[in-house]
């Protein structure tokens, strides 16, 4: 018998702050007291899929131990069967059970219907996310779920949940899928505008009083037609 004597009751808080839980790592085993051992044995390797392991032969009582999916299932013997509460035969989801993740709930049915075995569906809804589940009895009316729960996200309630549950914290709201204005465009990447060709220069011969030309007058006539033949008519009028 384990002494209890001066043990004072755990203070549990709320909040889920750290280092207020017991320093544990993973889920290790769960014990099912069954009525006959060699039922149960069956059951939990036949329809589950269970290995059975090595028992430490310091256990002085019947029972077997089974390991798959990461976890142990310890089967303990009845030392009184009769005296064990009546087979449940109503399956309630809302019973105590375990629970078991599975790639396809279809595969599940059809293999609970080929073994003859009892069970009942339930579809979770959240979010537009759904969750199927299953739900039976072991040999001693022990209810097993078998579902698609992780299809939901898991989603600490304490801010300090996803340090605790060493998980990555949770990613920023996605933004507005609105289509955004287009950014403007630098005006060193913009195409120069077009270029309108200038109209050629009106060649206007500027002339000196006294009806001679300015100097540089020539070298312009030479380079500009129009001036050249203004040129060549003044100089017609002006031959005496």
């Amino acid at each position: 018998m384990v002494n209890t004597t001066g043990v004072e009751p755990a203070q549990i808080s709320g909040g889920g702050a750290r280092g207020r839980g017991l320093p544990l790592s993973t889920l290790n085993h769960i014990s099912v007291v069954c009525r006959c051992l060699k039922s149960s044995l069956s059951f939990y390797t036949d329809v589950l899929g269970f290995v059975p392991i090595h028992r430490p032969g310091s256990l002085d009582f019947a029972g077997a131990w089974l390991f798959n999916y990461g976890i142990g299932i310890h089967l303990l013997q009845a030392e009184d069967p009769e005296s064990m509460p009546p087979k449940k035969t109503e399956i309630n989801p809302k019973d105590n059970h375990i629970s078991f993740q599975c790639e396809s709930i279809e595969a599940v049915h059809r293999r609970l219907k080929e073994l003859g075995i009892k069970y009942v569906e339930r579809r979770v809804e959240e979010g537009g996310i759904y969750v199927d589940q299953v739900f039976f009895h072991d040999p001693d009316g022990f209810m097993i779920e078998v579902c698609t729960c992780d299809n939901l996200p898991i989603v600490p309630l304490v801010p300090d949940g996803y340090d605790i549950l060493r998980m990555p914290h949770s990613a920023p709201p996605p933004a507005c899928k609105r289509p955004s204005p287009p950014l403007p465009v630098p005006a060193a990447v913009l195409p120069p505008p077009p270029t309108t060709p200038a109209p050629p220069a009106q060649c206007v011969p500027a002339m000196a009083s006294g009806g001679s030309y300015v100097v540089g007058e020539v070298e312009a006539m030479r380079s500009c037609p129009d001036r050249a033949r203004v040129h060549a008519g003044l100089m017609i009028h002006s031959l005496p």
